[in-house]
């Protein structure tokens, strides 16, 4: 199993953290203008300042083992390892920065795995982070002379295990803080690259509540995976019925991202009443810079200033006991030779649990 993450940077350093973002940011998928504008906006305008501002910020929640993303994604690994025995093997890779996907492509391979399941740890489908690691596994897999099998495991935004782990890590939480409203709190994008992804080019964004209406779009639509994953969620942990909303965080730029904005609902919420606020990121699976820093830090002092009395942002699932049996069972109920050890043959079956995106299952 080929698990990918994103990717960080070396070290919370100016230097370490310009190489990783030149890396993310060269990515037409991330960011998707031709190629010389791409090149000058990054040479003139990004590169020259946010690195030494995105260090001061890894600085704020680096751990003595790495950035948080790297040891908690090192944990969930090796955990999942632990929980599948010794007939599969698991690979951690980086999309951007190290361990890079090269690597961990030739361990699964080196492994004996002729058939390789490959799992962005994305719940939400989007072409720029999705797409693109599915885009790199195969480039690589181009590469052997021998084509390895993959098998590309789609959004899974509405697995019953991921909303069970989600459930269990934050159910106790929330108990205890008891909050006055609930935000989730995605990650955003353009609202462009929504558009991109929308095959029917009229359904996305065209109205207040395109992601509730039914369309081809959906099974794309980074946006309605979001809100899908929200209700949900909100179903299981928010009984007060309008105590609960979501937003979108983490924009860069000046063109429109997907809304509402995680800066903006801060203080309306506070102006609304709301006092007590706990967050969850749920397209997130492990905290990272974007969670420890963006939320339980800069959002926590902006909630305050606001008005707010205190803010909770609730771990991600990390290697929570209760996702790492939600994978384990997932790839076990579905490895194409049920009933057979082998190492050679990692796969999961099409079918049940994971939403289809664009037919692929």
């Amino acid at each position: 199993m080929l698990l990918i993450q994103l990717g960080t940077p070396d070290a919370p350093e100016t230097r370490a953290v310009r190489r990783y973002l030149r890396e993310f940011l060269s990515d037409p998928r991330v960011l998707d203008i031709p190629a010389l504008p791409r090149r000058l906006l990054l040479e003139t305008a990004i590169l020259p300042t946010r690195p030494r501002r995105s260090a001061a910020a890894y600085r704020s929640v680096w751990l003595p083992e790495g950035s948080p993303l790297l040891v908690h994604s090192r944990a969930l690994e090796a955990a999942l390892a632990a929980a599948l025995g010794p007939g599969y093997a698991v690979a951690l890779g980086m999309r951007y920065g190290e361990p890079g996907l090269p690597g961990a492509l030739e361990r699964v391979r080196e492994a004996g795995c002729e058939r390789i399941v490959v799992l962005p740890l994305y719940p939400q489908y989007a072409a720029s982070s999705t797409g693109s690691a599915f885009a790199r596994v195969a480039e690589l897999a181009a590469e052997e002379w021998d084509v390895p099998l993959l098998d590309f495991v789609p959004a899974f935004h509405a697995d019953a295990g991921f909303l069970a782990a989600w459930e269990d890590v934050a159910r106790e939480p929330l108990a205890r803080f008891r909050p006055d409203h609930v935000l989730f709190s995605f990650h955003g994008l353009p609202e462009r690259q929504i558009r991109r992804s929308d095959p029917t080019g009229a359904h996305c964004l065209s109205h207040a509540d395109c992601c509730a209406a039914p369309g081809r779009a959906l099974p794309r639509c980074y946006r309605a995976q979001c809100v899908a994953t929200a209700r949900a969620l909100a179903a299981r942990l928010v009984p007060a019925p309008g105590a609960w909303s979501y937003a979108f965080q983490s924009r860069l730029g000046r063109t429109p991202w997907i809304r509402p904005y995680t800066d903006e609902r801060l203080p309306e919420l506070a102006a609304a009443g709301a006092r007590r606020l706990a967050v969850l990121c749920p397209s997130f699976v492990a905290d990272c810079l974007e969670t420890v820093e963006e939320i339980g830090i800069r959002a926590r002092d902006q909630w305050r200033a606001a008005g707010g009395d205190e803010l909770l942002l609730v771990p991600s699932l990390n290697a929570h006991p209760t996702w790492i049996t939600a994978l384990a069972s997932l790839l076990r109920g579905r490895r194409g030779d049920e009933g057979t050890e082998s190492t050679n043959q990692l796969t999961l079956p099409q079918g049940a649990g994971h939403v289809p995106r664009g037919g692929v299952s």
